[in-house]
């Protein structure tokens, strides 16, 4: 290869920076199998201009039981900030969803999977725009149940009063063993 189309290249190679090497990423797939360490690569990943995409608890081939989040690259200008929450007491969580939400977060997705030290959790991601504070104006409603015939009657009785659904899982909760977990939410 000529020095003269060397020195271009390198030159280029130089010009990429950070910021617009990230603004070409469309998607980054992020594992772990702790959620404290998630929130904060999904963080950093935001940072990047990408934003949540799906989420999904399992066994990976290399890194054994793990949670795993692929962000994409968000439309617009605006950046997000995230929150997971994990537990495997329904009625912690609950507290905790609401919790955030009147913090400025919204849901926007969950999964099951073992961690390191809480055993099979269920983990809820939630996201808001970088620097909002206040209420999201949105209020969480959790259901857990292990029967289906419940799940249904329950949810039924949401309905009624102005919930959607937003979420499923099975989880392995502290009380229950394997449940159903929904999480519905209302305006307020």
């Amino acid at each position: 290869m000529p020095t003269s189309l060397l020195r271009v290249l390198a030159a280029a190679a130089i010009l990429v920076t950070p910021a617009a090497a990230s603004a070409q990423t469309a998607f980054k797939v992020l594992a772990t199998n702790r959620t404290a360490t998630m929130e904060k690569e999904m963080n950093l990943a935001a940072e990047m201009g990408l934003r949540f995409g799906s989420v999904m608890g399992g066994e990976t081939a290399v890194g054994g039981k793990e949670v795993v989040v692929i962000m994409k690259k968000a439309e617009g200008t605006a950046a997000f900030q995230y929150r997971l929450l994990a537990t495997s007491k329904t009625s912690t969580m609950k507290r905790e969803l609401q919790d955030a939400a009147d913090a400025g977060y919204v849901y926007v997705g969950q999964t099951v999977f073992e961690t390191l030290f809480g055993g099979r959790e269920v983990v809820c991601i939630l996201e808001r725009e970088q620097g909002k504070r206040g209420d999201s104006g949105w209020e969480y409603e959790l259901l857990a149940t292990n029967r289906t015939s419940t799940m249904e009657k329950e949810l039924q009785s949401v309905a009624g009063r102005g919930y959607e659904l937003v979420g499923l899982t099975i989880g392995q909760t502290a009380m229950g063993g394997a449940e159903l977990v929904t999480i519905l939410r209302r305006k307020r």
